[in-house]
């Protein structure tokens, strides 16, 4: 086993990104799934995502070593996404991200990840609502919480994430910003480009 790892979510629809797979919009320079997690600290990178985007996503990645954990059955939500890579996951810990923070950098992915020598899992502290991705995790105990609570009938990823010890991190917010649509993703490369101030 290996001791860290990167595990990347991207199966998702990007319903609300209709020029079509928001992972693979250009954020400075590059498609966004790929800033989100390269340079992240580990030993491995997993992508979790459907097969009809297992080639585009290999392309997105090309030159970074990677495995890909695809969902057996699509369309289950991230909850049931996090529970395939786990699986495939040889790591101890992972720093698990969404395909649409461009913004998540490997300081705050550290500072998850040293958060973890006490807890089960470690989030980034906010005012809002506690965001279960740009998170740490180790890795059988998220599996097991994401096992039970898939079996208890949710697919809700706040409710594994409620199953284990988790610890708050003082950390920028921006950092686990996501980039639902095409406003968002334009002023995501506005900033990375160095066009406009974070906000």
């Amino acid at each position: 086993m290996i001791e860290v790892g990167t595990l990347l979510l991207a199966g998702g629809r990007s319903r609300r990104y209709p020029p079509g797979d928001k992972a693979l919009a250009d954020v400075g320079g590059e498609p966004m799934c790929r800033r989100a997690a390269e340079g992240l600290p580990g030993e491995e990178l997993v992508v979790n995502c459907r097969n009809d985007q297992r080639a585009a996503l290999a392309e997105a990645f090309s030159g970074l070593s990677l495995r890909f954990a695809v969902d057996t059955i699509p369309d289950r939500g991230p909850l049931a996404g996090l529970l395939t890579g786990l699986r495939v996951s040889a790591a101890d810990r992972v720093v698990a991200v969404a395909c649409d923070m461009p913004m998540f950098d490997r300081r705050t992915a550290e500072r998850l990840l040293a958060a973890l020598d006490g807890a089960e899992a470690a989030v980034v502290d906010t005012d809002d609502t506690t965001q279960p991705l740009g998170a740490a995790y180790r890795v059988d105990a998220a599996r097991q919480a994401c096992e039970t609570t898939l079996a208890c009938g949710s697919r809700r990823l706040v409710d594994a994430l409620g199953r284990l010890d988790v610890t708050a991190v003082d950390a920028d917010a921006r950092a686990i910003r996501n980039c639902n649509d095409p406003t968002e993703v334009t002023a995501a490369d506005d900033t990375l480009r160095g066009r406009t101030a974070v906000q």
